[in-house]
């Protein structure tokens, strides 16, 4: 009886271990290494921009492009959930996903319903803290090594969308607010980001931390993409957002694809045990694929193309009046054409003409709106207001050219 005694317990705990080996949930997020926050930045960027030609040059504008995003990311989240461990290429297509959606959330707030910029951080901050505040209370940890259950993988999810529309909001608050140029946002975000790592190394919370570095993460994404894609007039390295998104697109495909071959040739985070294949060797995919970025952009803006494109912009703005938004020319000859047709009575082609300003209001609005937030708000809104007339149900030929000599009278007033 006494000998069978200890089998019949190692019988039962071998049977408990096989139940939770079947529940028990694998890591559902990468490791926090430097590839974690290269694809993170570069993410960030390519989730901007994409979002951008959907709603700008596709012309889908920024409602439908927001429920087909919202659409994708739901989708996204049902596969990664899904899973049962750590799939690099879901668990980045949903981080691209939410990066877009969280962006526009904040756009949302600050464009369409008017919401200050003071306001949006600080509804975003306080739901931030609220959702850390119930994962905790929940939970008893908010450790990123301890997402393996379902609910700590939502909490998880939501803290990230809402950390994006945070990153969204103080971002432009802080650009807008001290009036940083692309180059010395770049500094100046990535720096903090590095604080963080320091800070943490001699002695902060890792996970607050983390935590703040993801945030900063938005503004410093940001910030790099408008020095590639901005004109040159603009402070800009004027590459353009389709050749910067593809040039981020592949860096963020090649590190996926080795973080894909790391977990087949590794395994994932189990319990919190690390298999990465050597942090010496992150660190290295990580540098080059930031010096590969460099040099890629480098030669891409002294292509014959871009400088081509930049002597142009160059050329054309060299006698125009300088104004608190810089050179309007531009602006000013789509408006003239418009309310040209607009006059003889040609509303149809007018509103084709239209889309050309708003386009190009929309790509220059990272350069502009920094420079004087107030001026550009009114332009934006006479803008608006001509967009609204011609592309009314039965649009009114008095209404139109109303709204376009109001535009034209803004342009004036802001090139003096």
């Amino acid at each position: 009886m006494s000998n069978e005694f200890p089998e019949t317990l190692t019988m039962a705990q071998a049977t408990g271990a096989r139940r939770r080996k079947s529940t028990e949930m694998m890591m559902k997020v990468p490791i926090v290494t430097a590839t974690f926050w290269a694809i993170k930045i570069l993410s960030t960027t390519v989730g901007e921009t994409f979002a951008d030609f959907l709603a700008v040059n596709v012309g889908l504008g920024p409602i439908p492009t927001t429920g087909m995003m919202l659409g994708l990311l739901a989708i996204a989240l049902i596969i990664q959930f899904r899973t049962r461990s750590y799939t690099p290429w879901i668990y980045w297509l949903t981080v691209v996903l939410v990066s877009i959606v969280g962006t526009q959330i904040t756009d949302f707030f600050t464009d369409t319903l008017g919401v200050s910029l003071y306001v949006s951080t600080t509804i975003f901050t306080i739901l931030l803290a609220v959702v850390f505040i119930v994962w905790y209370l929940q939970e008893r940890t908010l450790k990123i090594t301890s997402i393996d259950t379902v609910k700590r993988e939502a909490f998880y999810w939501a803290a990230i969308l809402t950390a994006f529309a945070l990153g969204t909001a103080a971002g432009d608050l802080a650009t807008e607010a001290l009036g940083l140029g692309f180059m010395w946002g770049t500094i100046i975000f990535g720096t903090l980001i590095v604080a963080c790592g320091v800070a943490a190394k001699l002695g902060m919370s890792s996970v607050t931390a983390f935590w703040i570095a993801y945030v900063l993460t938005r503004p410093l994404g940001a910030s790099i993409g408008d020095l590639l894609t901005q004109d040159r007039n603009y402070g800009g390295l004027g590459l353009g957002a389709s050749m910067t998104s593809v040039l981020f697109l592949v860096i963020i495909v090649i590190l996926v694809a080795r973080e894909q071959s790391n977990v087949r040739k590794y395994g994932v985070l189990i319990k919190g045990q690390k298999a990465t294949g050597g942090q010496r060797r992150d660190l290295a995919w990580a540098f080059g694929a930031s010096a590969a970025l460099v040099i890629a952009a480098s030669l891409m803006t002294g292509s014959p193309l871009v400088q081509q494109s930049a002597t142009a912009d160059s050329a054309s703005g060299q006698h125009a009046t300088q104004g608190p938004l810089g050179d309007l020319s531009p602006f000013s000859t789509i408006v003239d054409d418009v309310t040209a047709k607009v006059k003889s009575g040609d509303l149809a082609a007018a509103t084709t003409r239209v889309k050309d300003l708003e386009t190009s209001w929309d790509s220059a609005e990272a350069g502009m709106k920094p420079k004087s937030p107030t001026n550009w708000g009114t332009m934006d809104k006479a803008i608006d207001g001509e967009l609204t007339a011609l592309r009314a149900g039965q649009p009114n030929q008095t209404d139109c050219l109303k709204a376009s000599v109001n535009l034209q009278k803004v342009i004036k007033s802001l090139s003096a």
